[in-house]
């Protein structure tokens, strides 16, 4: 995957990487995060110390972990747009009415992010949790907001990010990926066979605003053996289509 020229504050990677490291570990000791960092403890003790008097850590023992502040900041990034306020009662009734998983994402930096999911009452336990990040190009969600952009810009998109496989079914040609983006277009909504996670199918659909561009797409999986025939083929779709245009229009007159 290639990347941009990086223009960065030190400092700031640093105060990341420890919070990364914490998240990833569920806490850790002083000791233990310098040397999974490979940093002077007293260095990385200095950064403890200013995420504790800032309030984005907490100190538990001699155990520090990532703080609850970022439940505020996360709850403010989720709410700042109205298009995905509106999707989260969309997702909830999704899955009420398809027993599966329905989730709403949205692009962010070259790949999905979901910012809301509900489970189904007979929903299977694979997706991810909020706010996590998944490739674009192996999701049904993700396929459906590439569709919308230009064959320039889904060139430019994975030049830059790249088009790495999860199981035998991941698109990993541009131009495999420029027709299903074509395919999208013409039928409305995009496909998952097995593209992320072996065994289980997907159908996304993209919400886009006022201007045409997309904001987030709608999706709803599950497994292979429930995900077929005219419900997986034109039931589901049309329910989906549905309420996207049902969002789209409220966003086009709120």
């Amino acid at each position: 995957m290639s990347t941009e020229p990086k223009r960065t504050v030190a400092a700031v990677e640093t105060t990341f990487d420890v919070l990364e490291a914490l998240k990833e570990e569920d806490g850790m000791r002083l000791t233990e995060l310098a040397g999974k960092l490979d940093m002077a403890k007293s260095t990385v003790h200095r950064y403890l110390q200013t995420l504790l008097a800032d309030r984005y850590v907490v100190k538990e023992g001699d155990t520090y972990r990532v703080s609850l502040r970022f439940l505020d900041l996360g709850e403010h990034a989720r709410n700042r747009d109205e298009c995905y306020r509106m999707a989260k009662q969309k997702v909830a009734e999704l899955a009420e009415e398809t027993d599966e998983r329905a989730q709403f994402i949205v692009e962010e930096h070259g790949q999905a992010v979901y910012v809301h999911r509900k489970a189904g009452s007979h929903a299977v336990q694979t997706d991810p949790g909020i706010g996590k990040r998944i490739d674009l190009h192996a999701t049904s969600a993700g396929k459906a907001i590439i569709s919308e952009w230009s064959d320039a810009k889904i060139r430019e998109f994975a030049d830059t990010w790249g088009l790495p496989s999860h199981t035998d079914e991941t698109i990993t040609d541009v131009d495999e990926l420029l027709a299903a983006a074509e395919a999208t277009r013409e039928r409305g909504y995009a496909v998952n066979r097995g593209e992320n996670i072996d065994g289980l199918r997907a159908i996304g659909v993209a919400v886009c605003g006022p201007d045409g561009q997309p904001i987030g797409a709608l999706s709803v999986s599950g497994p292979t053996n429930r995900m077929k025939g005219e419900w997986f083929e034109q039931d589901l779709p049309d329910m989906l289509l549905g309420f996207t245009n049902e969002m789209e229009l409220n966003l086009r007159y709120s």
